[in-house]
């Protein structure tokens, strides 16, 4: 059975990758997200077992009253720098389950993870949240970008144009952005423009009258009166046919439509939310849409990225897929860190929707299991697995004083051998130091060294390869190769 998922909201972004990086080694699922989009992340709580909140956040104290009110009996920790719980004012103490220090050692954050999984599995919580769809998983800057463009625009009344390609989650977008709207409590409708026949597509969105043509025995609405008060989102509308873009034109600039077989004008209060995959200035150009329609639908454009384009989402994506899966009593499974690697090398050219299909093959496969990269389909096989970037986690600011670096390094690189296959000492078990102990500065220097060298090899000494191999920016390996004294 997959382990339940951890929640960080943390604005603190080496804290936030130091604790993402540790949680991922330990197995645990993880979503993190900043603090102004930690509201779509509480859309689906049912697999977490904790919420994890950085200290020094803006509005910390409403954030957690917040959180509290919504979670109910999933535990809230607050996670602060080593040595600063004095400085967490009384009442915030009071509010969440407990302090936790950050850096911490291994054996007490085991233990307190355990503890957190027991309470999970005894008592599952009960989570006040709505009906909708989750949010969009994923920390990528793509990503961000798009939740960024949601929140402005959520609660305007402005028409909304969803590019993207197929398969990117469209259509998550317009949920979440009917969710963060002031209709959130009216309906949310959707209807595949590609999917319906044109003959029908009109009575499908207006509805008709008894007797307006073959068939219709009985008065039935359309999908604009089903959502009224709320959101009605047209999918592919680039492929609504010519003679249904003139009628859906003036639905729009009128607000005023009737029944098919009917002359009485019906006056409707819904937001409009489309989307396509197509390039719709090239259907125009073709003939094949309108340009009036067109600048009616595009008022205020979101392009959804592509699963390529944010490879380093596929963690995330990957537990929030399973999630749902479980959710539903379709089953489990578990990816390895190498599989994982794998998969963020994928072109991926069914976006989001493939790899869910990939998930749900994977389930019926290895059902509750581990799956190792042997386990995927063969075409994900002519990748290799890449070890886990070194970028951020050895890249100390030059302004943190010499103490301040080793005690964050020491109880973060307790994990590092075993997770990135480094032999540093033959006798050493992880976690427990040699009886003869080690050099620490000596034996991470000596494993970055060698890692650098390892991506200069391998990208046959160009250096903005080499940093992009290790997840770091060009000017920051520049630095280390000065450091080292290394060649290029």
């Amino acid at each position: 059975m997959a382990l339940p998922r951890i929640l960080l909201i943390d604005d603190n972004k080496t804290r936030a990758q130091q604790f993402e990086l540790v949680v991922k080694f330990l197995e645990y699922p993880i979503s993190c997200c900043l603090s102004s989009e930690y509201d779509e992340h509480l859309q689906n709580l049912d697999d977490v077992m904790v919420i994890v909140l950085g200290n020094g956040i803006d509005r910390q104290a409403t954030i957690i009253k917040n959180l509290l009110e919504r979670i109910q009996e999933l535990p809230l920790v607050l996670l602060i720098d080593r040595g600063t719980s004095l400085q967490v004012a009384s009442p915030i103490q009071k509010m969440v389950a407990c302090l936790q220090e950050w850096p911490t050692t291994y054996s007490v954050f085991q233990e307190q993870l355990g503890k957190f999984k027991q309470t999970y599995e005894q008592n599952r919580p009960k989570v006040a949240v709505s009906s909708g769809s989750r949010g969009l998983a994923g920390c990528s800057t793509a990503i961000a970008r798009t939740r960024e463009l949601i929140a402005q625009v959520a609660n305007s009344e402005a028409t909304v144009l969803i590019l993207g390609e197929s398969g990117t989650g469209k259509e998550v977008v317009a949920q979440t952005l009917h969710r963060l709207s002031s209709r959130r409590d009216q309906p949310f409708v959707p209807v595949n423009c590609g999917a319906i026949p044109a003959e029908l597509l009109e009575s499908e969105l207006f509805g008709h009258e008894k007797g307006a043509f073959t068939g219709a025995l009985n008065s039935r609405q359309g999908r604009f009166e089903m959502a009224e008060g709320g959101t009605l989102f047209l999918d592919e509308i680039g492929d609504m046919p010519m003679a249904m873009q003139v009628k859906l034109l003036r639905v729009l600039q009128e607000r005023t439509f009737e029944r098919v077989g009917s002359n009485k004008t019906i006056v409707c209060d819904v937001r409009i939310v489309a989307a396509t995959h197509r390039h719709l200035e090239h259907e125009i150009k073709e003939n094949r849409f309108r340009e009036d329609l067109f600048y009616r639908l595009n008022v205020f454009p979101i392009e959804v990225p592509a699963l390529r384009e944010r490879p380093e989402d596929i963690p995330d994506l990957v537990n929030d897929l399973t999630a749902r899966l479980q959710a539903a009593k379709r089953g489990s499974v578990r990816f390895s860190e190498s599989a994982l690697s794998v998969l963020k090398q994928h072109h991926w050219p069914g976006n989001v929707r493939e790899l869910a299909n990939l998930i749900e093959r994977l389930i019926i496969l290895k059902p509750g299991g581990l799956v190792e990269v042997n386990d995927l389909p063969e075409k994900f096989r002519v990748y290799s697995a890449q070890p886990e970037p070194l970028g951020n986690l050895f890249d100390n600011s030059a302004n943190n004083d010499d103490d301040g670096d080793e005690n964050e390094v020491i109880e973060l690189n307790n994990f590092v051998p075993e997770r990135f296959g480094v032999a540093a000492e033959a006798s050493m078990d992880f976690g427990k130091l040699p009886a003869h102990g080690i050099d620490l500065k000596e034996y991470l220097s000596d494993m970055e060294t060698d890692l650098i060298r390892q991506a200069l090899t391998e990208c046959n000494g160009v250096v903005a390869h080499a940093a992009k191999r290790l997840n770091m920016r060009r000017t920051t390996l520049v630095e280390k190769l000065k450091k080292y004294e290394l060649s290029r």
